[in-house]
């Protein structure tokens, strides 16, 4: 239990405007950086655009949430972990560490507060097995690493990450407080605000990036809150099942990391290195604007949140109709966009 404590309302403005200040910090401070490249990637835009707020965003979400006095001790554990990733994604923002020592950090910082805090997916209640959750830990390392390395993937343009990382905050805080999870909307509704801060000198054109250090730390505290979210599902909806709904509000980042993923190995091109080949690069070659972007990604999330909200919220027959509608949007939208010519 921390010491201060005041209203959400007042920590989240607080946390917007000490992400704000620091951005603008590093922002000036960091002005002259030159990023020192060893890598032959390709990408939209090579530009030495400072990296650095990523670490000051983290920064601000941490301090933010000494104020949240009646959190639960397992925020400040993934709190300082979260710190730490964002450290090692800063150090590979500036180094450019080899992608195996990245990986093998992502998951010793990830099975760290999944032991100690023995919080997981219960993927054997599903299945009816007892494997002394050997199989819960396993598969939730696996989804954790999926939705950091997915939001770091989407990090390709001016504001993208933080428009869809924001829009799944916003999303995850409206179930949550729905569901009178209270903890989970306030550090939804924390970590949005210091995004918010950030975007201030991340929308296009943008004067500071996210980097690794931001990526790695958002995806890390989005993926640890969506299985802290106790979900206790009524009778005859199409999720009564240990799955919780936070896990489909992932679909538009997965949907990116899917679609460049499978683009990669079909060209025998590893993964791991960058390229011009997101969904959002492709909607680039067929003309659109920048901003159009940004406003497709939203208009994507908020539809796919919309037909979640309406399977989880009737029962029966109807449940399983909109949960047979949103797996088909999603395998719509993923061969739609893999159709589209990557951006030259």
């Amino acid at each position: 239990m921390t010491l201060f404590q005041i209203p959400i309302i007042y920590t989240v403005l607080f946390a917007l405007a000490l992400s704000a200040l620091l951005n603008r910090i590093f922002l000036v401070l960091t002005k002259e950086f030159q990023k020192k490249s060893t890598k032959k990637e390709k990408r939209l835009n090579d530009t030495n655009v400072s990296p650095f707020g990523g670490i000051a965003t983290s920064i601000a979400f941490f301090v933010s949430t000494i104020f949240l006095g009646k959190a639960d001790e397992d925020f400040l554990t993934i709190g300082i972990c979260a710190v730490i990733i964002s450290i090692i994604g800063l150090i590979d923002d500036v180094f450019n560490l080899n992608w195996k020592s990245k990986f093998l950090a992502q998951i010793l910082i990830i099975i760290y507060p999944l032991v100690k805090l023995n919080i997981f997916i219960n993927l054997e209640a599903y299945l009816n097995i007892d494997l002394h959750d050997y199989l819960n830990l396993g598969f939730s390392l696996a989804w954790i690493l999926v939705i950091i390395n997915s939001i770091n993937f989407i990090d390709n343009m001016d504001g993208l990450a933080v428009i869809v990382s924001g829009s799944i905050c916003l999303q995850i805080a409206i179930l949550a407080n729905y569901s009178n999870i209270y903890k989970v909307t306030d550090i939804s509704l924390l970590l949005l605000a210091t995004l918010l801060g950030f975007l201030i000198y991340n929308f296009p054109p943008a004067k500071i990036y996210l980097g690794d250090s931001g990526t790695l730390f958002v995806g890390y505290v989005l993926g640890f809150i969506s299985i802290i979210y106790d979900w206790n599902p009524g009778e005859g909806g199409l999720l009564v099942s240990p799955f919780s709904p936070i896990l489909f509000i992932f679909a538009v980042p997965i949907l990116d990391f899917l679609t460049v993923t499978t683009h990669r190995i079909s060209k025998n091109k590893s993964p791991t290195v960058g390229g011009t080949d997101h969904i959002s690069h492709r909607l680039l070659n067929l003309g659109y604007s920048e901003r159009k972007v940004l406003l497709e990604f939203l208009l994507l999330s908020f539809l796919s949140y919309c037909l979640l909200i309406a399977t989880i919220s009737v029962s029966g027959f109807l449940s399983y109709s909109f949960g047979v509608i949103y797996v088909v949007f999603f395998v719509f939208n993923y061969l739609r966009y893999k159709k589209l010519d990557p951006l030259s």
